[in-house]
């Protein structure tokens, strides 16, 4: 059969969010015209995802009913790591496969390590009140601190939180780190390792889930790396707030569901908390005149951790790839199966 004959695969990117991860697809696969790709808005893919084999959920919230109409979905996709949105289960009962984009081979962690990082400076140089000393020409105020000689707590550590040990350790930082299931001090596969470029582990002290509150006691700066489910949603509490120092600082890349709202707020407004800096939200596109922007020891980025110009590429090729396996008939590769 010519090529004019075949049927072509269609590629469903979700919303207006993100426009690279699309932009960034469509110029991967320009070469390939049985390959189309789309960026539709939210409200017009209950009537249209039954017309695409692939679909990219990025910050939608794909439900069982809108599943159920994906009937000749093969694969749902998330540019990145996180599956939380997707009815995995719904997926699974109609025989379509859920999948994330590995963020240790694509720059997708190392980009997110580097935001951390970007965080701690800007909150312990206090970047805000630096800008308002630039308006009113004043030299040499505010007074900031050094990320060299803290303790950093990394709570979730996986493929974001490796490449983050792996960066803090020059800057000469302690390092404390759990999963949620962390049960011994054991290194896993997943681990740094000399085979993956590091000569040693870089963190200092490991735990479980059951030293959270023990490890924030210790340290000045917390960094959430965790996954977001059940068991993490609202981790970071007012318990677990109280638990911290008094003036530590509280990063957060990872879901913005992982901190309760009220219990971060009223840690900036008794001055707790030292400072908190994040790149996600409790509801996203973050409002800008929520109240907890009034504070200056505030840093807030809009979910770009990730989105960075080698993780996006090379995000953008795993999709095209997936795309021209199965316009070809193949297998697909590339990608982590979760079904």
């Amino acid at each position: 059969m010519g090529e004019e004959g075949k049927a072509k695969t269609r590629v469903l990117f979700c919303g207006p969010h993100f426009p690279a991860s699309h932009n960034y697809t469509k110029e991967y696969l320009k070469k390939y015209p049985l390959i189309q790709v789309d960026d539709l808005p939210f409200d017009s893919i209950p009537n249209l995802i039954g017309n695409y084999d692939i679909c990219v959920v990025k910050s939608m919230k794909l439900n069982s009913d809108l599943i159920a109409g994906a009937t000749r979905m093969k694969v749902i996709m998330q540019y990145g790591v996180g599956l939380e949105g997707i009815d995995i289960t719904a997926a699974t009962n109609h025989g379509i496969k859920v999948a994330r984009i590995p963020g240790k081979d694509t720059g997708n962690a190392a980009s997110c390590a580097e935001m951390a990082i970007y965080f701690m400076l800007g909150l312990l140089r206090k970047q805000n009140e630096m800008q308002i000393s630039v308006r009113l020409k004043k030299l040499g105020d505010p007074i900031g601190d050094t990320l060299f000689g803290k303790t950093v707590f990394i709570l979730g550590y996986g493929n974001i939180g490796i490449e983050l040990a792996k960066r803090l350790r020059p800057f000469g930082v302690k390092i404390l780190a759990t999963k949620r299931n962390w049960t011994s001090n054991k290194l896993t596969s997943t681990e740094p390792t000399a085979q993956n470029g590091m000569l040693e582990d870089p963190v200092d002290e490991k735990g479980c889930h059951e030293d959270i509150f023990e490890f924030a006691k210790k340290s000045d700066i917390v960094v959430c790396c965790l996954t977001m489910n059940s068991e993490t949603a609202g981790i970071v509490n007012k318990d677990f707030i109280s638990s911290m120092k008094k003036g530590a600082l509280l990063v957060n890349i990872a879901r913005g569901g992982l901190l309760d709202y009220k219990a971060v707020y009223d840690g900036l407004e008794s001055g707790h908390l030292g400072g908190l800096g994040i790149d996600v939200a409790w509801t996203e596109p973050f409002d800008p005149d929520d109240p907890i922007l009034k504070f200056s020891n505030v840093l807030l980025t809009p979910h770009v951790a990730g989105v960075t110009e080698a993780s996006y590429r090379s995000m953008a090729k795993v999709v095209g790839d997936v795309a021209i396996q199965l316009q070809l008939g193949k297998p697909l590769t590339g990608i982590e199966y979760v079904n």
